[in-house]
């Protein structure tokens, strides 16, 4: 019962009838075991939180951004603490059509695409507690449009039989391109516009300066994706990168300057 008194200061956000039926849902989370459904809140959760009191519950639009930031703001923020913003996508294994958002995601736990939900999370990650806070959570819903995309893209990826294994090296006849510029996918564009929120509903009371990624994300596009938002990516460089180190070597006297 200590716990659910933490509540109290989500008073001036949500009214008095969601959080009753909150509280008594986060005291059956906390004590049920098995796979969390809303039948089994509502038989972990005693009177007062019947099946329908938890389907209106979850139906019901909540500033879940806010509440996550107060929760953090009253109960866990050190000012002395130095945070990080840290990244992480999570695949929930689900099937049946009318599941809202199922798609094909890749899962790291399974190491291939499975049906279910994603859901995108940024957290903040304490330096001296070494403990992660989810700050704001959003699942991930593709476009019509972008499947499409992924479709097509998978498909020019596999290689035809009547097509010439291509020279090593690079093609004759390309042009150097402006790195600066790059074109965002949707998801990155997804995760620079949960950034701009999650920072502009902190307004400064956290100074925040590392993104942390995985290694999915450490690539040249995820940098500009960060800088916009005045941070620095923490990331892990893929497989396939070229890392080249600069030439400090004399000048030859002639042709141009080695880089």
């Amino acid at each position: 019962m200590a716990i659910l008194a933490l509540f109290d200061c989500l008073r001036p956000h949500v009214t008095a009838t969601t959080l009753r039926p909150c509280s008594r849902i986060t005291r059956a989370l906390l004590v049920m075991t098995g796979r969390i459904t809303m039948l089994g809140l509502a038989r972990w959760a005693g009177k007062g939180a019947s099946y329908r009191t938890v389907q209106r519950f979850f139906s019901t639009v909540l500033p879940w951004a806010m509440l996550f930031w107060v929760f953090f703001r009253q109960h866990v923020h050190r000012a002395a603490h130095v945070y990080l913003l840290g990244g992480e996508a999570v695949v929930v294994t689900q099937a049946g059509k009318p599941t809202y958002g199922l798609d094909r995601f890749f899962a790291s736990l399974y190491g291939k695409p499975v049906p279910g939900m994603s859901f995108l999370a940024l957290s903040l990650v304490s330096v001296q507690e070494r403990r992660s806070f989810p700050i704001r959570v959003a699942q991930v819903v593709r476009s019509e449009a972008e499947k499409a995309a992924r479709k097509a893209k998978a498909r020019a990826k596999k290689p035809h039989p009547s097509t010439a294994k291509r020279r090593p090296g690079r093609s004759q006849g390309s042009k150097n391109k402006d790195k600066a510029a790059v074109t965002l996918t949707p998801k990155l564009r997804r995760i620079q516009s949960m950034i701009d929120a999650l920072l502009h509903l902190i307004a400064q009371c956290i100074p925040l300066t590392y993104w942390v990624l995985d290694g999915h994300f450490g690539h040249h596009n995820a940098l500009r994706t960060a800088h916009p938002c005045q941070l620095h990516l923490i990331s892990k460089l893929r497989s396939d990168s070229a890392l080249y180190m600069p030439y400090e070597g004399p000048y030859a006297g002639s042709g141009p300057h080695r880089t």
